[in-house]
């Protein structure tokens, strides 16, 4: 069934104040896993003017792949980009005003194109895609002591499914067109940020084969000590180095747009979205933390500019950079796979729920799961086991539950996932959070926003303005060298609504260890002796 196109399409507040009428905007594409957003900022105040959102359709052709289709994403931007200006056309606004784009994107979602036809040589493999598992297992047998953090000094990452070089060793070995494009040295490799920036900025009459450090780094191919391309990480996948993009700041002029309503604009902000929301919440300062509730959960914590290696199941990441010029700024951060999509699972799956705001209401009638605790393991356990051969589960299910216990308990398993998270960072950290700053989505669901604040046992800080990962890469884009447009004097706090802890934390600790006991019996499920997604 073809998605629904359009979501959101509305000029929003505007500053009624006369010195409006000549400030300078900020434009931020934002491509996501299930849509793809543009917004235009102003660039003094920091508010939105208008903005267009496209959803995007997921492909399953097999258990445990998920796809998408690259033209399809080109296409949703370029509709975003048409319907915004057209906004702005309404509100007498000339285009000419926006003096610089940005481009965040969903990470480790993996392309290969071919640079002389411009056109994908298979679909985009999302990042939540399984089909690696048998890969994941060959290159680990491959290690000493067969060792899936052996590549963790230089990379600050396990070797897993997640990252874009598992997926895309797994294009090479089994799509022929890949493959012989490879051969031939016309294929490019990239992610969602560098198809974007290279189709805008001429694609192949050309375009700019680039990426920023942030995205870089999600790949297990980015030395984050370096901040460049090892030989001795694409030796070990036996990828050719040719195929990749150029790795810049997050803050530079990449190029110019070169054609539609804003050709000539410069792009020149580029972070992957848990990034770009780590800026965009103004967490810029070491210790300072975020986490995002979208189709995944993603909890960064700032540790400024040295490199800290976790211990317990956390990734190392790079941040961002803002300006060549600039060091990099890094991140311990803790993924988790199933958040939103775990409502979406509920609806479309299951039909227990008719759209996604229904599940506050149906959780709010019980308050409670009732003993019920849900796993949604459904890409198996990314941080902090790192484990795909977990998988979903739904335990201590009686004759009374019914589908509201189900849908508390849904809301519950983003909960605990993200205590798992803080525990994890409190250890590596040596300190303890005192407040966890969230964003995305799911944080419009009060209950959820409570429930988040009762099992961690401490606040949890809400910004009213809810677009802080465009607001994130628009801040790049327009701080940039030759751009130089974003006010510096913005107030750099948000209005925020503080949700604190209503419940003994003993009660807390009760929950969270059934919580433990369910996730221990969900492990180990799957194995390639009786599944094998990787086959083509």
């Amino acid at each position: 069934m073809e998605s629904q196109r359009v979501l959101m399409s509305s000029p929003c507040r505007m500053a009624t104040s006369n010195d409006t009428a000549t400030d300078p905007l900020v434009a931020a594409i934002d491509q996501g896993t299930s849509s793809t957003r543009f917004l235009v900022f102003n660039a003094r105040t920091a508010e939105v003017v208008c903005h267009h959102q496209v959803e995007i359709k997921q492909r399953f052709p097999k258990e445990g792949w998920v796809e998408q289709d690259a033209m399809e994403i080109l296409q949703s931007v370029c509709e975003c980009v048409e319907r915004t200006c057209e906004q702005l056309t309404q509100l007498d606004i000339p285009t000419t005003r926006i003096k610089a784009i940005g481009v965040t994107n969903q990470r480790e979602t993996t392309l290969v194109w071919d640079k002389l036809t411009g056109q994908p040589l298979y679909n985009a493999i999302v990042w939540l895609d399984l089909r690696t598992q048998s890969t994941v297992e060959r290159l680990i047998s491959q290690t000493p002591n067969k060792n899936k953090n052996h590549l963790q000094n230089l990379t600050g990452l396990p070797i897993s499914p997640y990252f874009s070089a598992v997926k895309l060793r797994w294009l090479l070995d089994n799509v022929d067109a890949v493959s012989a494009a490879t051969h031939k040295h016309t294929a490019l490799f990239g992610t969602i940020d560098s198809w974007l920036i290279w189709c805008l900025t001429g694609g192949k009459n050309g375009g700019i084969h680039c990426t920023d450090v942030s995205n870089a780094s999600r790949t297990l191919l980015f030395n984050i000590h370096t901040l460049q391309w090892d030989t001795q990480l694409c030796s070990f996948f036996d990828i050719p180095m040719e195929m990749l993009p150029e790795v810049r700041s997050s803050s530079e002029i990449y190029g110019y747009t070169s054609s539609g309503p804003l050709a000539g604009v410069p792009i020149s902000g580029c972070l992957g979205d848990q990034s770009a929301a780590l800026v965009g919440q103004m967490c810029l300062q070491e210790g300072q933390a975020k986490n995002t509730y979208g189709t995944g959960c993603f909890l960064l914590k700032n540790t400024g500019t040295k490199v800290v290696v976790s211990n317990h199941g956390l990734l190392t990441t790079v941040a961002y950079q803002l300006g060549k010029n600039q060091p990099a700024h890094y991140a311990l951060e803790g993924s988790v796979a199933i958040a939103g999509a775990v409502v979406r699972w509920l609806k479309d799956n299951m039909g227990i729920i008719k759209s996604s705001a229904e599940i506050e209401r149906l959780a709010s009638e019980v308050g409670t799961s009732y003993g019920c605790y849900f796993v949604p393991a459904f890409s198996g356990l990314y941080a902090p086991y790192w484990e795909p051969s977990a998988r979903g589960i739904i335990c201590g299910l009686t004759q009374f539950t019914n589908r509201h216990h189900l849908a508390f308990a849904a809301l519950e398993a983003v909960c605990f996932q993200t205590r798992e998270i803080v525990d994890a960072i409190n250890q590596d950290s040596g300190d303890s959070l005192l407040r966890l700053q969230v964003d995305g989505g799911m944080t419009g669901n009060k209950l959820l926003m409570q429930l988040q604040a009762d099992l961690l046992c401490i606040p949890v800080v809400r910004p009213c303005m809810s677009e802080t990962t465009a607001l994130g890469v628009a801040m790049a884009a327009g701080m940039a060298e030759g751009v130089c447009v974003w006010n510096p004097d913005v107030k750099q706090t948000l209005n925020t609504e503080t949700y604190t802890p209503a419940i003994h934390p003993q009660d807390s600790e009760y929950r969270y260890s059934r919580w433990k006991a369910a996730v221990q019996r969900a492990m180990n499920w799957e194995t390639t002796d009786t599944h094998t997604p990787d086959e083509p």
